[in-house]
């Protein structure tokens, strides 16, 4: 019979089946037995049936080839600790000659077992025998310097063994070629002899950094030359592993060093490596790319230390990466691999963002240390001009080249957005020198905002019109704050700034968004000039609300020409006004402030008049309302009246000209605010009145409105007018219904209710119906 599983593995499986079977059987023959009883008559068992006897899962044998990996490295085990304590424990009761005999004897045998092992097929066997007979060449090793050279070095001499014993384990692994445990073994002892006789030689960081570097090499040159798995694996490990140690040791010391040739010599010998192994290897793009950062991190180790040289550093770095990743892109994919080319493409890009980064970064906190200014505006201190010196718009406007490098790495809308933001940076950092005057800082950086915002109207490519859009931005704001320091330069500056923003605005070939953005730095940098105006002539903060409310009306006249950027203006110019408010509001100047609301009202009721903007008339209505009770509290006015009335006659009105558009409006939305606004204040007020002059008043007003909603069939006009004589009524009325009740017996009001009640009980019906044709009424009127 045939079977596809060996036999020792079908007789496990077999045996498991069988004592399945047999347990089954014997549950089934139980249950048998007891269902006999019971179809018999015999009383159950007081015990119920015992449950099924659960039957034990097969346990997965121990495979043969496991059990005999598991006792070979046992007895390799058991072996190796027994010659080395051989070694150790019995090496001196044996003499000169019977110590070289049992040595040679023991080592000769180890080695010479695997190969009759292997002609028998007992690999697993030959591979523990083997690895003792590597670790007696150890310990022989060991017996020579112990005995034979006792006085010669310890490192020294560990690194001609390991190198010997890599040759000798090399040898035998390849004449035992079936073996891998001897070229393992080998290509793991090659590592040690370069590094050992640098530290024995008394090298320093350098030394071993560059033994490491030399070991790489041999490595990656084994490893390409080799095609056995067993050594080409190990091989590239070891050589990833020692070169980037080799690497880290040169960039520490470029770092401790600056300007030093041995970091630089190690760096970039381990580029050339990271190189030589990309070409060699198609699938080694990553080798490429460490080669390439190292050949960078050699040229900026080349920079002497000094003033400012951390950013000629990084400029050299950039400048390193952007001939290198043009060299990469000028080379194709013909003449060089594309491993190579991948990687070395990458490098530059890598370095060329991070020196990107890194200036970005000071460029942002030299503008921020701008924002002190704001402590104590026009100060006039003309403080230095300091920045981060030349060497950071160096490094910036290289890493613009290396970003926007066709062919690159980065899509084309990244990196001519990454580039633009790059050289805008560079070029607003340029002038940030000491002893440099304010007026040629201001002229330059003005230059540079210009120049952003020309690129953000004409670029073709969105991404790049936004971010020279956002350069031109960031770069206003650093010079306008810088501007507020001294009178000149803030008219100057914000002026330059809203004439460009106002010619952006209006450049009709530009998009939409850059247009709108254009529209509202206008319109702030009117506002800002508006306001140091009114500073100038000295005025207090309440009036120069009132002169920034010249912006809004401004921007309000000129809206039917401003096309697309209307609403960006617009919205811009209601910010404006709201910071008049707020200024007014601040100041604590009531009178001002009426006079700043009823203007804003006054420039809403102006823009109101367009169809389009209709909306804003109710903010107008809003405004001049609020100003108008602004300008009676200042006055002290302390009458209802007088706060409700300019409200309720202009809705009224209103409310009249919709009903005259809108016949079928309905009278609680055409005058129900007007007369809510109107009578309900002076109602409230009628309570705590004690003269007689507000209730004829309201009283007789009241009584016209009801009239007037009952002629016109009006509801809103006959219930509020109702309701507000009938409550002025009930006030007047109240004085005698008090002095009544109290001459009356106090039996009789129960009595009267109680007589109320039979009444309406009585007639409850009539009630109802009456009830319904009123709330029909009502319902009936308009």
């Amino acid at each position: 019979m045939d079977s596809p599983l060996p036999p020792a593995h079908e007789l496990a499986l077999i045996d498991g089946e069988l004592a399945r079977l047999d347990a089954r059987r014997a549950y089934l023959l139980a249950r048998r037995d007891w269902l006999l009883r019971f179809l018999a008559a015999q009383p159950l068992p007081s015990a119920p049936f015992p449950p099924p006897v659960p039957v034990p899962a097969p346990v997965a044998p121990v495979s043969k080839r496991g059990a005999q990996n598991v006792l070979l490295t046992l007895g390799a085990v058991l072996l190796a600790v027994a010659a080395l304590a051989f070694t150790l424990v019995s090496w001196g009761s044996l003499g000169i000659g019977g110590r070289s005999a049992v040595l040679a004897l023991l080592t000769a045998a180890a080695l010479a077992a695997p190969a009759a092992l292997l002609r028998r097929g007992l690999r697993s066997t030959a591979e523990a025998v083997a690895g003792v007979g590597l670790l007696l060449t150890v310990l022989d090793a060991y017996a020579v310097h112990a005995v034979g050279l006792p006085g010669a070095d310890g490192v020294a001499y560990t690194a001609w063994a390991s190198a010997v014993l890599a040759g000798v384990w090399a040898g035998y692994g390849a004449a035992l070629g079936r073996l891998r445990l001897p070229l393992l073994a080998a290509v793991g002892v090659a590592q040690l002899p370069l590094p050992l006789a640098a530290a024995a030689a008394g090298a320093g960081p350098l030394g071993a950094g560059a033994a490491l570097l030399a070991t790489a090499a041999l490595d990656a040159a084994l490893a390409a030359a080799v095609a056995r798995q067993a050594v080409r694996v190990p091989a590239w490990v070891c050589s990833g592993v020692l070169g980037g140690s080799a690497l880290a040791v040169g960039l520490a010391r470029s770092l401790a060093e600056p300007g030093a040739a041995g970091p630089a010599l190690l760096l970039a010998a381990g580029g050339l490596l990271g190189v030589a192994v990309a070409w060699r290897e198609p699938r080694a793009s990553a080798a490429a790319l460490v080669g390439g950062l190292a050949a960078v991190s050699a040229v900026g180790a080349l920079v002497p230390a000094g003033a400012g040289s951390a950013w000629w550093a990084v400029a050299a770095r950039v400048a390193a990466a952007l001939a290198l990743s043009a060299a990469a892109v000028r080379a194709g994919s013909g003449a060089v691999p594309g491993a190579v080319r991948r990687g070395l493409l990458r490098a530059g890009a890598a370095v060329a963002a991070l020196g990107a980064l890194a200036g970005l970064s000071a460029v942002a906190v030299a503008l921020a240390a701008r924002g002190a200014v704001l402590r104590e505006v026009w100060a006039a201190t003309a403080p230095q001009q300091g920045g981060p010196g030349a060497g950071l718009a160096v490094a910036l406007l290289l890493a613009a080249g290396a970003l926007w490098l066709p062919g690159g790495v980065l899509p084309r809308p990244v990196a001519g957005a990454s580039a633009v933001v790059c050289a805008a940076a560079a070029l607003f950092a340029a002038p940030m020198r000491p002893g440099l005057p304010a007026w040629a800082v201001f002229a330059a950086q003005l230059g540079v905002v210009a120049a952003a915002g020309v690129a953000a109207l004409r670029a073709p490519a969105r991404a790049v019109a936004f971010a020279a859009g956002g350069c031109a931005a960031v770069g206003a704001l650093g010079v306008s704050l810088a501007a507020l320091d001294g009178r000149a330069a803030t008219f100057a500056v914000f002026g330059v700034l809203a004439a460009c923003c106002a010619l952006g605005a209006a450049h009709g070939a530009a998009t939409v968004p850059v247009r709108a953005g254009c529209a509202v730095g206008a319109v702030g940098y009117a506002a800002a000039l508006a306001v140091a105006l009114g500073a100038v002539a000295g005025l207090p903060w309440s009036w120069r609300a009132v002169a920034l409310l010249a912006v809004p009306a401004l921007v309000a006249a000129l809206a039917p020409r401003l096309g697309p950027v209307r609403v960006a203006a617009e919205a811009a110019a209601a910010g404006a006004g709201l910071l008049a408010v707020a200024v007014a509001l601040a100041a604590g100047d009531a009178p001002v402030l009426a006079l700043v609301l009823g203007l804003s009202g006054a420039v809403c009721a102006g823009a109101a008049l367009r169809v389009e903007r209709r909306a804003l008339g109710w903010a107008a209505g809003a405004l001049c309302v609020a100003g108008a009770w602004v300008r009676l509290a200042a006055w002290g006015v302390a009458v209802p009246e007088a706060y409700a009335l300019p409200v309720a006659v202009p809705a009224l009105a209103v409310g009249l000209l919709r009903r005259r558009r809108d016949p079928g409006a309905s009278s609680w939305s055409a005058y129900g605010p007007g007369l809510g606004a109107a009578l309900l204040p002076s109602m409230v007020a009628v309570w705590g009145d004690a003269h007689w002059q507000r209730p004829l008043l309201l009283g007789t007003a009241a009584l016209a409105v009801t009239l007037a909603g009952a002629q016109r069939r009006l509801g809103a006009p006959l219930l509020l007018g109702g309701a507000v004589l009938a409550a002025v009524a009930l006030h007047e009325l109240a004085p005698y219904v008090v002095q009544v009740a109290g001459v009356l017996p106090r039996w009789l009001p129960p009595a009267l209710a109680g007589l109320l009640l039979l009444a309406v009980g009585a007639t409850y019906e009539k009630r109802l119906r009456d009830a319904r044709r009123l709330r029909e009424a009502i319902g009936r009127l308009r």
